[in-house]
């Protein structure tokens, strides 16, 4: 199955970074402001592919790869863009870290609930988010899913099995652990387009957004541009070796350059 998804995380006002989802430097950089996100809807619009849910079964090979819109994290600010989503008639999918429902900067369980009944799809962000999920012990990673699915599947009232990796520390093991948690379809931060199967678990890629991201580069990605794609692919393969490096050298590269911007 071939999906053009996309991963944004926050949305918020000017000079309120702090006040959905996770704070910091590191969280700021994949949030955007209010007018930053309508220029992103209105350029994804303007593509002419209207976002959807996975389809149950692969297009027509003649017909463009379905639009997907995921949020990551589950921030406070999840409530008001599902609002907006549900204005446009576009569903997507909203996924959220279970041990932070209710917290400050996050949705709680009403706001969960709500954007279920609007419907949008609620899935895992695994419970805690941890720093390197893919170097968890298998029973942490299956703690993670199941726990989480556990907790969102209460509140939705329904069997949740759609989940994204957190902090795009995918492995295989991390896959097999979501599937024998029950999850179905499992996003990845890794931008491709070509999905792939895990022990019957649906893994597909997923393409970032951050606040430096265009709403023309958004608009082309989502028409099936290959330039745009090609760049991020390049740079997700060094991100993927240092992240599989011991010591975890790519958090520390990553994290002085934040400190010193």
């Amino acid at each position: 199955m071939k999906v053009i998804a996309f991963v944004y995380h926050d949305v918020v006002a000017n000079g309120e970074v702090d006040r959905s989802g996770f704070p910091g430097r590191a969280a700021a950089r994949y949030k955007l402001t209010t007018n930053q996100f309508e220029q992103h809807l209105e350029a994804i619009r303007a593509a002419g592919r209207p976002p959807s849910l996975i389809p149950d079964k692969e297009v027509d090979g003649g017909l463009a790869p379905p639009v997907v819109l995921t949020f990551d994290d589950g921030g406070a600010s999840a409530a008001d863009v599902g609002e907006r989503l549900t204005q446009l008639g576009w569903p997507a999918y909203f996924f959220v870290v279970s041990d932070y429902i209710g917290s400050a900067s996050f949705l709680d369980a009403d706001g969960i609930s709500a954007l279920r009944a609007a419907g949008h799809t609620i899935g895992s962000h695994s419970r805690s988010h941890p720093a390197r999920i893919s170097q968890c012990a298998w029973g942490r990673q299956l703690d993670e899913w199941r726990e989480s699915t556990d907790r969102l599947s209460e509140i939705v009232e329904k069997p949740v099995s759609a989940a994204s990796v957190p902090g795009g520390f995918y492995s295989t093991q991390v896959a097999k652990a979501a599937s024998a948690a029950g999850i179905k379809v499992l996003f990845t931060s890794e931008p491709k387009i070509r999905s792939w199967t895990v022990d019957g678990c649906l893994v597909l890629g997923r393409y970032s957004i951050t606040r430096d991201t265009s709403a023309v580069t958004a608009r082309r990605i989502a028409e099936g541009s290959a330039a745009p794609r090609l760049r991020q692919a390049a740079s997700w393969s060094l991100k993927k070796v240092a992240k599989g490096l011991p010591g975890d050298p790519y958090s520390k590269v990553r994290g002085a350059i934040l400190n010193r911007d």
